[in-house]
């Protein structure tokens, strides 16, 4: 059964968490605000579960002073457009829309009360032999934060029996806009009891999106080989942090297709879970944590804060309005938006 529970209140609204779980012991929390993951426990190689996912067990800390100095995201669902998009500017069909720049000259995450701060609805829940499944929907006005269309968007979280936590995406506009979609879960699996240097990445990507000064790709593929991110046989992430003084924040590139295919895994030797990510995107943000505060830590005392854990954002191309050739940065009314990511834990 899918539990459900009153989380909190929320500019006057309540906000509820719902609790999705499996015969072995496997379990997730997503509350409405944000369609926010606020814990991932799974199953270890000592019998027991470990916490892998930044987050709170109180609404509470979603709302400290040091969070939202922060502004890590734990945990929730982002859009209308994930990541950046250059100068808050583009362009649908000749007409310029311009949004926030809340993150230096650029526009982050869907801007200053993005999908992540908004309260959804829970319009099914599923609980069944196979799998629990809920799903959330959120609708977001034309113009809202600034981008064009009226757009409904869904989200769905299956967590299987076999330990598949499967995130799926559907949205529908009645104008041409620009849609990126993800859930910005940050993962430990060593349970927070040390930093992810020791954990051993695997990401099956050839290139990534070159950055440019403001940290925003305008177009420019580079390639990783004989880099440190190089990362198709598995490194210790410790090696990264070595050469890269800040880590990862880099959009790596996979292969054209956009069916659901294996892009990466990370694996940590002490309590011996394995996470592997399928997705149907083009491309994954991995980022490393290095301006996560010391000062965040959930309530049990897991400690977060600077390469606690890593994000693996899988969307469209960060500033995909604005880049020549980037793979479907625009959803019409013809054709919805449709993603697929699975993390998938052994």
């Amino acid at each position: 059964m899918i539990k459900q529970q009153l989380f909190g209140v929320h500019e006057g609204h309540e906000v509820h968490q719902y609790e999705l779980s499996n015969r072995n012991g496997m379990s997730v929390k997503i509350m409405t605000l944000g369609a926010t993951i606020t814990s991932l426990k799974v199953p270890n190689k000592q019998d027991g579960l470990t916490q892998v996912a930044c987050g709170f067990d109180q609404l509470d800390g979603y709302f400290s002073d040091a969070y939202k100095a922060n502004a890590p995201y734990f945990g929730c669902t982002v859009g209308r457009f994930a990541s950046r998009i250059k100068d808050g500017k583009f362009a649908v069909d000749g007409v310029e829309y311009t949004l926030a720049t809340n993150d230096g000259p650029n526009h982050l995450h869907g801007g200053i009360k993005g999908l992540d701060k908004q309260i959804w609805t829970c319009v099914n829940e599923l609980s069944s032999e196979v799998a629990d499944s809920i799903t959330f929907q959120k609708t977001s006005e034309h113009m809202e934060e600034g981008f064009p269309g009226n757009v409904t968007i869904e989200v769905t979280f299956t967590l299987s029996q076999n330990n598949n936590l499967e995130i799926s995406y559907h949205a529908t506009t009645d104008k041409k806009t620009p849609i990126s979609l993800t859930n910005h879960t940050y993962f430990n699996l060593s349970g927070f009891k040390e930093t992810v240097g020791g954990h051993t990445a695997k990401i099956l990507a050839d290139s990534f999106l070159k950055a440019d000064p403001t940290n925003v790709p305008v177009g420019e593929i580079e390639n990783v080989g004989g880099t440190v991110l190089d990362l198709k046989e598995g490194k210790k992430l410790a090696e990264v942090f070595e050469e890269l003084e800040t880590g990862c924040e880099h959009y790596f590139l996979f292969d054209e297709k956009d069916t659901l295919r294996n892009v990466a895994s990370f694996n940590n030797d002490d309590t011996g879970i394995t996470l592997e990510i399928s997705t149907t995107e083009p491309g994954m943000l991995f980022y490393t944590g290095y301006f996560t505060s010391n000062e965040l830590q959930r309530e049990s005392g897991d400690q977060f804060g600077r390469y606690k854990a890593f994000c693996c954002e899988t969307h469209r191309y960060p500033n995909g309005p604005n880049i020549d050739g980037a793979p479907k940065p625009f959803t019409t009314p013809e054709e919805p938006y449709t993603s697929t990511t699975v993390y998938s834990f052994k």
